[in-house]
């Protein structure tokens, strides 16, 4: 047993930062003891303490993840770099990856897109992944078993189908991308999915009525999380709209809208129409709480797209001409792999920036609200300092505006939005909203029963080097790091929600037959 004494505690979950102490027993936050014999006691006065933080949205294990890695290493090979290696700040190896997520304050995480072919591998990969406890979400929205299931307007079949998913994979979370649009653009089909109502060329359904289907069947069979959709359209001027209706689609059930910046895009075909969309879209998150988004923000520099998203990842080769990845995992999803770099002058890169501030900045409720880069498409997690520092300093973002392309005020509102966050809010989008959106009841806050997973800060000014650089990091009530030196690792904790079994399971039947085809 230990006491953080005279802590200025910034619990998400509380009203207002308050000084006071933490007592840990057993790698969880107790209630003071009656008696505290041979306590060890940190003195904690002039330090903040918050909760670890938690990335719900990140891509760090399974078959994309290492194809990046071997596609990093060649382009490194193929500009000249004679140390070409496999790691970089966009895609580090796993087990550099524990370690810079535990050296910014973070100690859970979540792989957001693995195929449940793949779950296996990546379980592994968890098991091996240092300092941060973990789990994934895995691909849905695609599978042909299940397109059919919704064509035949068949709900029973979708839950089992979502059900059996769940229990054999030992994912987290069901994850949707592009609904019925990878199916299309794998049978060859290019011209993509132009509304949620836009019949699919194999399947007499479309992406509206696949989203209702998954949206009913993971709220029937309560999973922790809802269901966590890529759009439809992602990254295409106009795609607002698209992103508007997959809404609406999913009425009062519980739907998360991943990378929201990346669907919020004003224009059409010519670019110089592309803009901010954001007001229309978070007025109806505003309106709506069974709604939540994290961000994908943008961040200047090279990073590496990886996305689950085949015609995405086609499209992207074509209007960069990089080097490009593209291979079926298994039935129900694909895979796009290409290097891309966000210039700070370039017009649109400059708006990409723009609208996920706009986001954050905008939305009322920031318990609504999951701070993420969509790593690695948007930039790196290790930039989340800088951008805690552009939500906390109107200066500085305002500062940041004018070193870009001229065009980016006349498409985005940005520089008139006044709005700081408090370090309340920033406890809120990085630990208190990701544990309650993903149904995690002891991370995320300071109450007694959660865990001692928690973060004690140098306050400052510089709130980019405050969040860079913490003070001390602890794992279950053991310091993990102390002024950025390692202590003691922890072993981490694999999260797989619980899926009760039926008694008949006809996709398993489904997947022998073709399996043994």
């Amino acid at each position: 047993m230990w006491k953080i004494a005279n802590a200025t505690l910034v619990d998400p979950s509380g009203e207002a930062p308050q000084v006071g102490d933490l007592w840990i027993a057993d790698g969880k936050i107790i209630d003071s003891p009656a008696t505290a014999a041979n306590c060890e006691v940190f003195d904690a006065r002039g330090l903040i303490v918050m909760p670890g933080a938690i990335d719900m949205h990140s891509h760090f294990v399974g078959p994309k993840v290492n194809a990046a890695r071997l596609l990093n290493a060649r382009t490194q090979f193929l500009a000249g770099d004679s140390a070409a290696s496999s790691s970089s700040p966009y895609v580090p190896h796993l087990h550099e990856t524990g370690w810079r997520y535990a050296g910014l304050g973070y100690t859970t995480a979540f792989d957001a897109a693995v195929p449940p072919a793949y779950a296996r591998e990546a379980l592994g990969e968890l098991q091996a992944l240092p300092c941060v406890d973990a789990g994934f979400f895995a691909l849905v929205g695609n599978h042909q078993y299940l397109l059919q299931a919704v064509q035949d307007n068949d709900q029973d079949r979708v839950t089992q189908f979502l059900q059996s998913v769940m229990r054999n994979t030992g994912a987290w979370a069901a994850k949707v991308v592009n609904p019925g649009g990878v199916e299309d653009w794998k049978s060859g089909y290019r011209e993509g999915v132009g509304s949620i109502d836009q019949t699919l060329h194999r399947f007499q359904t479309n992406p509206r009525s696949i989203l209702r289907a998954l949206a009913h069947a993971n709220d029937q069979l309560a999973l922790p999380h809802a269901i966590h959709v890529h759009c439809n359209r992602l990254g295409l001027p106009g795609n607002w709209q698209t992103t508007l209706d997959t809404m609406k689609s999913v009425g009062d059930a519980r739907c998360h809208l991943a990378h929201i910046q990346f669907h919020s895009y004003r224009g059409a075909d010519d670019e110089a129409a592309f803009g901010s969309a954001v007001d229309p879209l978070v007025d109806y998150v505003n309106a709506h709480p069974n709604l939540s988004v994290d961000v994908g923000q943008v961040m200047f520099g090279e990073t590496m797209s990886m996305t689950a998203d085949s015609a995405l990842g086609y499209y992207l080769q074509k209007v960069t001409g990089r080097p490009w990845i593209s291979h079926d995992t298994e039935l129900e999803c694909g895979c796009g792999i290409s290097p891309i770099k966000y210039r700070r002058k370039d017009r649109i890169h400059g708006l990409q920036w723009a609208i996920g501030l706009e986001w954050m900045l905008k939305i009322q409720n920031p318990w609504q609200l999951a701070l993420s880069t969509d790593h690695p498409n948007g930039a790196s997690f290790l930039t989340y300092p800088q951008i805690i520092a552009l939500l906390m300093d109107r200066d500085f973002r305002r500062q940041q505006i004018g070193q870009l392309h001229d065009g980016v005020r006349e498409h985005s509102d940005l520089y008139e939005i006044d709005r700081e966050y408090s370090i309340q809010e920033i406890a809120v989008i990085t630990r208190g909203a990701p544990a309650r959106l993903l149904g995690l009841p002891e991370k995320g806050h300071l109450r007694v029963g959660g865990d001692a997973d928690l973060v004690i800060y140098a306050p400052g000014n510089d709130k980019r080097r405050m969040f860079e650089f913490p003070r001390m990091v602890i794992k279950r009530g053991q310091i993990l790091l102390d002024d950025g030196e390692p202590r003691e690792l922890q072993p981490n904790h694999r999260f797989s929600a619980s899926v009760s079994n039926a008694e008949s399971h006809d996709f398993d039947a489904w997947m022998k037959r073709h399996s043994t085809a």
